[in-house]
């Protein structure tokens, strides 16, 4: 319907981070930041008639310097035990940044990035393509990565990304987005009372590291049963140790099928807002914003633990690792490409 194009902040060195700004025929709105393809506003229809913002961000560029706040996450989202991987026989270090293993890509990830546009569509369900070449060794990862994203506002109220990768060497990736949803009126307020639902017979229990023991674990009669719906705020006090280690959850679901399929439903009932998360990726980390950094968000804000959930959609962690998990390297000249939608309805 329109595409609006502004000029968001400086980073540091100068550099202008540009946002845009999509609108559909029912009013729904995002902002998206060239820097690291953050959306940093998401207004869905309400049960009043009106809009709501159902994501966290910032209004100025420092804050998000240190932070994935509804970010792009490549190389590699999640974790990376040890910070290591070895492909044919070659071992590949990277940095650590996660206490002794590699998170979300990396020190420099796509998060701190800032993107090309390579193709703007406009009209009743806009679109941007984005683009970025990752060179060979880029945060010690093998491969020159050609990286394509398309973020696409459909007319029945999905957010789509399309996430489209081709290397020259064999190399892992798995991309994902991190917003961070409150799809309640105030995001001042915690998450305990949205419900959730996630397709997951089945979690990869973690060491205390939070990385995969490599077990494949059924959820029955654990905390980590979300297949019915139920409030957030349930079990996220619960005495698993896991959980209470975390302060919350931050643990990945198996999403049940393959293919292109429903992974999880959020809704809360004084805003009407219903969010549906699709994807075909084999899993979808649950994060409840356990110990964030005290920031000052949007309007004021200021962003207290559990007042946001993270759903990405993903590869296991440490799946480079886990020869028992569903993952494969990518290999060089063979494109990558994944989907993955937020779809929002009122109910």
């Amino acid at each position: 319907m329109s595409i609006e194009k502004y000029l968001f902040d400086k980073l540091p060195s100068g550099k202008e981070v540009t946002g845009y700004v999509m609108k559909n025929a029912n009013g729904m709105t995002v902002d998206v930041l060239t820097y690291g393809l953050r959306i940093r506003n998401l207004l869905v229809p309400n049960k009043d008639g009106g809009l709501t913002d159902v994501i966290l961000g910032y209004d100025s560029i420092d804050n998000y310097l240190d932070d994935y706040q509804g970010t792009f996450v490549g190389r590699y989202a999640n974790r990376i035990g040890k910070a290591k991987f070895t492909i044919d026989g070659t071992e590949y270090q990277l940095d650590k940044n996660n206490n002794d293993n590699s998170l979300h890509g990396g020190i420099e990830g796509f998060s701190y990035i800032v993107f090309n546009v390579k193709e703007i569509i406009d009209g009743d369900e806009p679109a941007i393509v984005f683009n970025y070449l990752s060179p060979d060794g880029d945060q010690h990862f093998p491969g020159n990565l050609d990286v394509t994203v398309t973020y696409k506002l459909t007319s029945d109220n999905q957010l789509q990304f399309t996430y489209e990768g081709v290397s020259d060497k064999k190399t892992p990736f798995n991309p994902t987005n991190h917003a961070f949803f409150n799809i309640d009126k105030d995001h001042s307020e915690t998450i305990f009372d949205t419900e959730l639902k996630i397709n997951a017979s089945y979690i990869t229990p973690v060491e205390d590291d939070l990385i995969p023991t490599g077990e494949i674990a059924s959820v029955d009669n654990t905390p980590y049963d979300f297949r019915i719906s139920k409030l957030l705020g349930a079990d996220m006090f619960s005495k698993d140790h896991s959980i209470n280690l975390c302060g919350g959850f931050d643990h990945n679901f198996c999403v049940d099928g393959e293919g292109y399929r429903e992974h999880a439903v959020a809704y809360c009932k004084d805003t009407g807002i219903e969010l549906s998360v699709w994807s075909d990726m084999p899993g979808v980390q649950l994060y409840t914003f356990n110990k964030p950094p005290v920031k000052m968000g949007k309007n004021g804000i200021i962003h207290a633990p559990h007042t946001s959930f993270c759903l990405e959609t993903q590869f296991y962690p440490d799946s480079p690792n886990q020869p028992s998990f569903p993952f494969e390297f990518l290999e060089p000249g063979k494109k990558f490409i994944s989907k993955t939608a937020y779809k929002f309805a009122v109910k």
